[in-house]
């Protein structure tokens, strides 16, 4: 019997294995919610399934998305991923990666996590939507009108109220499968 799922994964193995296993389960671990971050400020603009396409690459050329050597980077490696073209080289995105791997460095020290900072917002307790159709869910809320105004204040960049919304349905602070879905439930 085939598993019904949200209407915008369908037809496509890997976002249907994305869907599966990774969007809307909460994420509470600092270098994944890192990652997350920095393909959803990469994605702005762009569909998913591109980022999703190039994400083993971002990784690989990201450090693996380690924020602390993120933080770290000069002009030769920005120079170096302007010319890699399994990335999207965007020097403006490039550049906010590094400023917000700063940012993020900051917010842990201030919070002890960067997920106790962002679970915060919630109460540590995801928001459960009734979406019956995903071409009718919100791509913004207060919500993340007010989380990406206190990103932007904390020096980051490409954190619009849309590209919030997206990472929070990503890492699980709302869940946003459909009411048929089979994953609905189970998050």
């Amino acid at each position: 019997m085939k598993k019904k799922r949200c209407g915008w994964c369908e037809g496509d193995a890997l976002y249907e294995t994305y869907h599966d296993e990774e969007w809307g389960v909460p994420v509470r671990d600092d270098a994944t919610l890192f990652e997350f971050l920095i393909l959803e400020t990469f994605q702005a603009g762009l569909s998913w399934i591109t980022i999703l396409r190039k994400r083993e690459h971002f990784r690989e050329a990201f450090d693996q998305f380690d924020f602390k050597k993120i933080a770290n980077y000069n002009q030769e490696k920005i120079d170096m991923l302007l010319l890699d073209k399994g990335i999207v080289r965007n020097k403006l995105k490039i550049n906010a990666s590094i400023s917000n791997a700063k940012a993020f460095i900051k917010i842990q020290d201030e919070f002890d996590s960067f997920s106790n900072y962002i679970w915060g917002f919630v109460n540590n307790q995801p928001i459960t939507n009734k979406v019956v159709d995903y071409k009718k869910a919100p791509a913004t809320t207060a919500l993340s009108d007010l989380i990406s105004k206190d990103l932007k204040k904390r020096g980051f960049k490409f954190t619009g109220s849309t590209v919030m919304y997206a990472f929070m349905q990503a890492v699980g602070i709302v869940n946003d499968h459909e009411l048929n879905c089979y994953r609905y439930e189970d998050i």
